[in-house]
């Protein structure tokens, strides 16, 4: 046996083993990764505000604070807006069921010519196997809802720790990382840093410029139509439509339409219509007026960035795919050759080529 051959299977079995525990570790930190890339677009959509904050002589420990207890009571304030007008609404759709039944069970009787009775439903339901069924097993599920509302809890506690380290000590954070890169290397490592910065943050404010825009028109038609609870509406509406691109819009416009359905049936109809013409305005008129300096990408390409991020890292990803996608394409731009157009292309057309005879075979 040679006696390169022993060191040779040593080092290939070192190989496997290293690889092994490589990809174990992997998967078994790949939610604390996906905390901190979370954490890390966060920081970068929030470091202009710290920035022009610090640069105005405030520490960056204080204005990063200040940024985030911004962020939390805005969320706060949204969340309980929103539970409350659901809660509203299902207090209402509860106390109104047993005149909703009565009314269906009179269409029945009077259609079908039975007898059957409001009372005897509810006992026959109270009494039947399948909800005693229900109700044990969503008694058992208590334990695992809490688990995860407390695991969602945690998640939450640790993207905003990193996040605010990386906010905070961003200035830091850059020069750590570029001390252990040659000069040339720096340059890029900054400029990267520096575009993936403006297109972050510029997406962000573009958004929730367009949020307050959205909001404030819907509101003033959910106000003018009497829709009950018309600012929470007008809130849901602006963040939903201009943070779940292309489809949100349409997404964000089903719980104010069910709501005014409630109300008045054709009222639905003028929401749904006020959506839509909406949604073209935004589209062709306001959307490219304020993302234009900041994330000008094509639709189609924003729209597949949202498909790819969902697939890779599910609701995480369809939130960082287009900031992260307009960086690249920022950064890639600044390295890729461009030259004139020529006067057929700029037209679109084919240049036109020699004509050439061909001879089929058989034929003269």
């Amino acid at each position: 046996m040679p006696r390169w051959l022993l060191r040779a299977v040593v080092l290939v079995l070192a190989l496997i083993a290293c690889y092994r525990l490589g990809s174990w570790a992997f998967h078994q930190l790949i939610g604390l990764l996906v905390n901190i890339l979370i954490a890390f677009f966060l920081a970068l959509a929030i470091e202009p505000a710290v920035s022009r904050m610090a640069a105005r002589g405030m520490r960056r420990g204080l204005a990063t604070f200040l940024v985030f207890l911004a962020v939390l009571v805005a969320s706060v304030g949204f969340v309980v807006l929103l539970g409350s007008m659901l809660a509203g609404q299902i207090v209402e759709m509860v106390g109104s069921f047993p005149r909703y039944l009565d009314s269906v069970i009179g269409s029945i009787n009077a259609t079908f010519h039975t007898e059957l009775s409001r009372l005897a439903i509810q006992d026959s339901l109270l009494h039947s196997d399948w909800l005693q069924k229900y109700v044990q097993d969503s008694a058992s599920g208590v334990l695992d809802v809490s688990a995860t509302v407390l695991g969602g809890l945690f998640r939450l506690l640790t993207v905003g720790l990193f996040a605010f380290y990386f906010a905070a000590d961003g200035p830091r954070l850059r020069r750590a990382l570029c001390s252990v890169l040659p000069p040339a290397k720096q340059a890029e490592v900054l400029r990267a840093w520096e575009i993936a910065v403006a297109k972050t943050g510029g997406y962000l404010y573009s958004r929730g410029l367009m949020a307050l825009v959205s909001g404030l028109a819907h509101y003033v038609l959910f106000a003018f139509l009497g829709v009950p609870y018309a600012p929470a509406l007008a809130v849901w509406v602006g963040l939903v439509s201009q943070f779940i691109p292309t489809i949100g819009t349409y997404l964000a416009g089903a719980l104010p339409m069910l709501i005014a359905f409630t109300v008045d049936p054709l009222y639905a109809l003028y929401v749904l219509g006020f959506v839509v013409v909406y949604q073209q305005f935004e589209n062709y008129v306001l959307q490219p007026k304020l993302t234009s300096r900041t994330v000008d990408i094509h639709p189609a390409v924003a729209f597949g960035s949202v498909i790819a991020g969902t697939a890779l890292l599910g609701a995480v990803g369809a939130l960082i795919a287009i900031p992260a996608v307009a960086t690249l394409q920022a950064f890639l731009g600044a390295y890729v050759k461009r030259y004139a157009l020529t006067a057929e292309a700029e037209a679109g057309a084919p240049t036109p080529g020699p004509r050439r005879r061909v001879r089929l075979p058989g034929l003269r």
